[in-house]
């Protein structure tokens, strides 16, 4: 589900152009963080957890087409790849690498403004409405969970905690991606508050022995192996 204030991650090494794209964005709305490298961004993702993310090929370094590559583990996140206007194979390898859409520069603002609304809105769609791993079943549409063939009562943060977990199994997921996700990237507590969420989830889901989710050490939990 998107905040009312979706998060984008903006990576390109001119500086221009990341000022037109942060000034442009937070006027319209959106939440920004720019960054001039892959490696720097990179670093940051986990804690900011962007819903969206602009990325410019051509980067020092690393390139954009290799950070989108690693960006696309998260099924949710929209990526926009910009272009050189007569890069035809970069843009091929991009939308081949996991990128949603792309523009070549130079660009128009609102055009590049569009295309992130409708593509956060599509990704969203696209999203089932349900889930399901192992005995759990998430229906988003009925906001019911269910633990075998028994209901189970969450509360509204357990419930976004666990269906956060479930839209991504077998991920590993840290506790600042989890409390952003969750609780808001400008929320003041600390990680200790995922902890006695997922304690609590494990105890109403019947997870005592935390083969559902477990626990990576030093990292974060993650749902099934």
């Amino acid at each position: 589900m998107i905040d009312a204030k979706p998060r984008i991650l903006i990576v390109d090494d001119e500086e221009s152009i990341r000022d037109l794209l942060v000034m442009g964005l937070s006027h319209r709305g959106f939440d920004t963080e720019a960054y001039a490298s892959a490696e720097e961004a990179w670093q940051e993702v986990g804690r900011y957890a962007p819903h969206a993310a602009v990325v410019d090929i051509m980067l020092p370094g690393e390139d954009g087409l290799q950070l989108t590559r690693k960006l696309r583990q998260d099924p949710e996140l929209y990526i926009l790849i910009l272009t050189a206007r007569d890069a035809t194979a970069d843009l091929v390898q991009g939308l081949e690498g996991g990128a949603d859409d792309y523009l070549a520069k130079p660009f128009e603002l609102d055009e590049l403004i569009a295309r992130l609304r409708a593509g956060l809105r599509r990704v969203q769609g696209e999203i089932a409405s349900e889930a399901e791993y192992g005995s759990l079943r998430l229906d988003d549409t009925a906001h019911r969970v269910t633990a075998g063939d028994t209901e189970v009562t969450l509360t509204a943060k357990e419930y976004e905690l666990l269906r956060y977990l479930m839209k991504n199994p077998g991920r590993v997921l840290s506790k600042s991606q989890i409390l952003t996700r969750v609780w808001g990237y400008d929320y003041p507590g600390d990680d200790n508050l995922v902890e006695v969420h997922i304690s609590s989830l494990r105890e109403k889901i019947g997870d005592s022995q935390k083969r559902l989710i477990q626990t990576i050490r030093g990292f974060g939990y993650r749902l099934g192996d």
